[in-house]
């Protein structure tokens, strides 16, 4: 998905292919713990932003907070999510014409502990792209 395996500064050539990074919040909000609230505030950015994405078929949710504003923002689609399926590393989960897998987040107390590990990331983004592929 990327041209190259590591992006050191803007303008340094990585090119992204057939994905998109997008956020469930816009802003960085105080000691970066954003609430519900602020995430429910942003839906309707999330909303727009997979309507405008023709292509889109699997979106992978950077730990449980995402996955849930993913969730609502399918929802928000039309999309049904009934029983709610509950956040785990590598769940799958098919949400209308999307697959919603959840990865832990790659903070530093996670990547520091090795609750996720780059062979953990790997594995859930090659999972997505397999999955993308049909």
């Amino acid at each position: 998905m990327a041209n190259q395996p590591t992006s050191t500064r803007p303008g340094d050539g990585l090119v992204l292919t057939d994905a998109y990074v997008g956020a469930v919040n816009r802003c960085a909000p105080p000691a970066n713990k954003p609430t519900p609230d602020e995430r429910d505030n942003c839906l309707p950015y999330l909303v727009a932003e997979i309507s405008a994405l023709p292509r889109l078929r699997v979106i992978v949710a950077l730990g449980a907070f995402a996955w849930t504003g993913v969730l609502r923002a399918l929802t928000a689609r039309g999309h049904a999510d009934r029983p709610r399926p509950v956040f785990a590393h590598a769940a799958e989960m098919v949400v209308g014409p999307f697959v919603l897998v959840g990865c832990f987040h790659p903070s530093q107390q996670n990547t520091f502990t090795g609750r996720l590990t780059p062979a953990m990331l790997d594995t859930v983004l090659w999972r997505a792209r397999q999955l993308a592929n049909g």
